[in-house]
C-alpha cells in the first residue's frame, strides 16, 4: 500500500497515524535504528550475507546516498536498543545524541561502515 505504520517499542502498539508528542530516552541514553553499509575498509569487511565485502568506501557512500526504497533490500537495518554514553563509536554516539527523536542523520563515517541513523527515543 505504500503507507506507513508506526510501532512503539515499548508498549509494542502500532498506527497508522505518526504519534504526537516525542519519546523520551533516560539522560545519557538513546535509542536508534539505523543503516549500515560496510566496505572493504571496514573493521570487519564481511557479514551474514556476504563473507567478503568488496566494495569501495566510495561504492558504500554511493548506496547510502542513493535510491533508498531501490536499495533498501541489500542494506541490513539494525534496530538497537537503548544506547548509553560511551558505549559506542565516537562519530556514532555523537550523532545519535545530536539527533532528537524522529531525526534521521546524514552519512554517519565509523571504523565499523558508514551508517544512516534514526533516533527514535
Amino acid at each position: 500500500s505504500g503507507r506507513v505504520y508506526y510501532f512503539n517499542h515499548l508498549t509494542n502498539a502500532s498506527q497508522w497515524e505518526r504519534p504526537s508528542g516525542g519519546a523520551r530516552a533516560e539522560p545519557g541514553r538513546v535509542r536508534c535504528s539505523h543503516l549500515l553499509v560496510k566496505h572493504n575498509q571496514s573493521r570487519r569487511p564481511s557479514s551474514w550475507r556476504q563473507e567478503r565485502i568488496t566494495r569501495s568506501k566510495e561504492e558504500a557512500l554511493e548506496l547510502i546516498n542513493g535510491d533508498f526504497p531501490r536499495e533498501a533490500p541489500r542494506i541490513p537495518i539494525f534496530f538497537a536498543e537503548f544506547r548509553v554514553a560511551g558505549q559506542m563509536q565516537k562519530p556514532f554516539e555523537d550523532a545519535s545524541f545530536a539527533l532528537r527523536a524522529g531525526e534521521m542523520s546524514g552519512p554517519v563515517f565509523t571504523d565499523s561502515g558508514i551508517h544512516i541513523i534514526l533516533r527514535t527515543e
